[in-house]
């Protein structure tokens, strides 16, 4: 799979928390972003704003009676974005579950690596196998 599938954005695993987090529901207060995703304010104010410059978070401020406050939401390039990644994030776990299935082992070589087999591993009196007691 070509690295150019991934979004690069999406590769820090924090800003994608941020956004999958955001997919899930419209306008979300950035306190309750930060809880979720347990960053501190000014982490998660790094991460939206690299997020905002890539036109994937769109951020809403305002007021709640006095008190200042903070909305995000995941913007339709943001989603798209998401959506994309996790579709290349899927095609690696299909291939690779698609070649393991190609490469079931014959009868013969399901020992695994390490350990003796049948053919080189010598029998005891009792006709265990394994190593000899002395």
């Amino acid at each position: 799979m070509p690295p150019s599938d991934f979004d690069p954005v999406l590769l820090d695993p924090t800003r994608l928390s941020i956004v999958s987090l955001l997919a899930g529901v419209e306008w979300a207060e950035f306190s309750w972003v930060r809880e979720s995703v347990g960053l501190s304010p000014s982490a998660l104010s790094k991460q939206v704003t690299t997020l905002g410059n890539h036109g994937y978070v769109e951020v809403d401020k305002g007021y709640v009676g006095k008190r200042p406050r903070t909305w995000l939401n995941l913007s339709a390039q943001g989603r798209e974005a998401l959506e994309s990644h996790v579709a290349a994030l899927q095609r690696i776990v299909d291939d690779s579950r698609q070649a393991a299935r190609a490469h079931q082992p014959r009868p013969d070589e399901t020992r695994r690596p390490g350990r003796p087999s049948a053919a080189t591993d010598p029998q005891t009196d009792d006709g265990r196998t394994g190593p000899r007691d002395g």
